[in-house]
């Protein structure tokens, strides 16, 4: 391997037995010489990942919700396309201030974290401020149980539900609803983020996971394009809404 690489035989021992962090030009070379080449996006990938990308929630939230909010700022920033899928709550993107402080308020609680929701709220409006930009583009797909999981007031909820169907009008969103009685070609799964065509955030109860490996966002992006296909959109999609709205008196 050392003498297909070019390297010494010390080198290839130490990249071999973990003692030396490989380069993203040691990887390609290693792929090249075990006839392998398309296997080096992966695993440069995988070898710049932290080895905490995922992330336990009590260690992001332990110095309050607010930082967690702000943490994201300059990715959202550098963002131009969000796709983002959701089963159990409005996307923060989405989110009225009384709907966030609601659910923030419970993730505080649930968690024992420091109680900093009203900084915390204040901070995701200023980040959602990215949705008013023309230059980017969000295109959602929510499971129709968000738009009937009680998770505030019945009025908190109307207003939230409200403030979703004028944000459907914006031209650079799109929203589409799974409606419980669609025909599925793939089956309900946790919330996830793609940002670009190179970045992944999935959630789950314990913890956050950070993805770039090429082939990790590509599977999320074949599952966002398979959740859509069953989402009613337009006139289908509001009435949905309509339907969840009316249910709430």
């Amino acid at each position: 391997m050392a003498v297909r690489c070019g390297w010494s035989e010390s080198k290839s021992s130490r990249i071999e037995n973990a003692k030396t962090p490989p380069s993203d030009a040691d990887i390609k070379a290693w792929c090249r010489a075990c006839g392998v080449d398309g296997q080096a996006p992966d695993l440069i990938a995988a070898n710049r990942q932290s080895a905490d990308a995922h992330v336990q929630w009590r260690r992001l939230q332990r110095s309050g919700l607010r930082r967690l909010q702000e943490s994201t700022g300059d990715l959202y920033q550098q963002t131009k396309i969000f796709r983002v899928y959701v089963s159990d709550v409005i996307p923060g993107f989405l989110q009225t201030p009384g709907y966030a402080a609601a659910l923030l308020s419970s993730i505080a609680e649930f968690r024992g974290t420091p109680d900093d929701v009203t900084d915390a709220v204040a901070a995701r409006m200023r980040r959602n401020e990215v949705l008013r930009s023309g230059t980017r583009r969000f295109s959602f797909v929510l499971e129709e149980s968000v738009l009937r999981y009680r998770l505030c007031g019945a009025d908190t909820m109307a207003a939230q539900l409200g403030h979703l169907l004028g944000v459907m009008e914006r031209p650079n969103v799109a929203v589409g609803l799974v409606p419980f009685s669609a025909q599925r070609t793939v089956w309900p799964m946790p919330t996830f983020t793609i940002f670009d065509d190179s970045r992944v955030h999935a959630d789950r109860l314990d913890a956050a996971a950070t993805l770039t490996q090429p082939s990790q966002v590509e599977l999320y992006a074949r599952a966002f394009e398979r959740l859509s296909q069953g989402a009613a959109r337009g006139a289908a999609a509001r009435r949905l809404i309509a339907d969840a709205v009316a249910s709430l008196t």
